[in-house]
């Protein structure tokens, strides 16, 4: 039995299309209700839970592989996983956002970057040579500009109707981000062919 940690929202309803077009059990799914742990006649055993929990789970050894936005990966110091496929669903970027005349203004001290992603933010400006002041806001990161607590911010951005709707425009898009999945190295090593199974029949499916 492969036991499967899933991000619970757009990756798992996402998922679960993806999962029914390769002929996969999702009943149980469909059918859940507050349920956070099923198991389907395929011989699976999914675990639903918020995407940073999903690595934990796998970084503990209570799964063998999950389903993971790359966001969260990025942001995440878990390294000892094996990222065996790109789903290429729940695509967007990372980008650096501000009003307008952010690449005109002239700063006279650090820039103020607002974030969920404090990792990704200071490792975007490092690799630029930037000194600035990370800021991390867990709720409406376009608030930051817009209340005047930070001078930009970094996001994933997917349509950019948010930051138009708040005056804010893209300056720099970095990094794409999609669902991936990972695996555990010490359970890829028993339960290879189940993991490589489900990869085959994932991949033949046309997105």
């Amino acid at each position: 039995m492969l036991k499967i940690a899933v991000t619970k929202g757009r990756i798992q309803k996402q998922l679960t299309k993806l999962l029914l077009s390769a002929n996969y059990d999702v009943q149980p799914i469909l059918d859940m209700d507050r349920e956070l742990q099923i198991t389907t006649k395929d011989g699976f055993e999914f675990i639903f839970g918020k995407a940073p929990d999903v690595v934990t789970f796998l970084e503990q050894g209570v799964v063998d592989i999950g389903f993971v936005g790359k966001d969260t990966l990025a942001e995440s110091d878990f390294e000892d996983y094996y990222e065996l496929l790109d789903l290429g669903i729940g695509k967007c970027d990372f980008a650096l956002a501000a009003y307008p005349d952010y690449t005109t203004k002239t700063f006279n001290r650090r820039k103020r970057i607002a974030s969920k992603y404090p990792k990704i933010a200071k490792n975007y400006f490092a690799a630029r040579e930037e000194d600035v002041e990370i800021i991390k806001l867990e709720g409406s990161v376009e608030l930051g500009p817009v209340v005047g607590l930070s001078d930009a911010i970094i996001d994933i951005v997917e349509t950019g109707n948010t930051l138009k709707a708040n005056g804010l425009v893209v300056i720099d898009k970095f990094m794409p981000i999609s669902t991936r999945l990972i695996a555990s190295p010490a359970s890829f090593k028993f339960k290879k062919n189940e993991m490589l199974q489900l990869i085959e029949k994932l991949e033949a499916v046309e997105k």
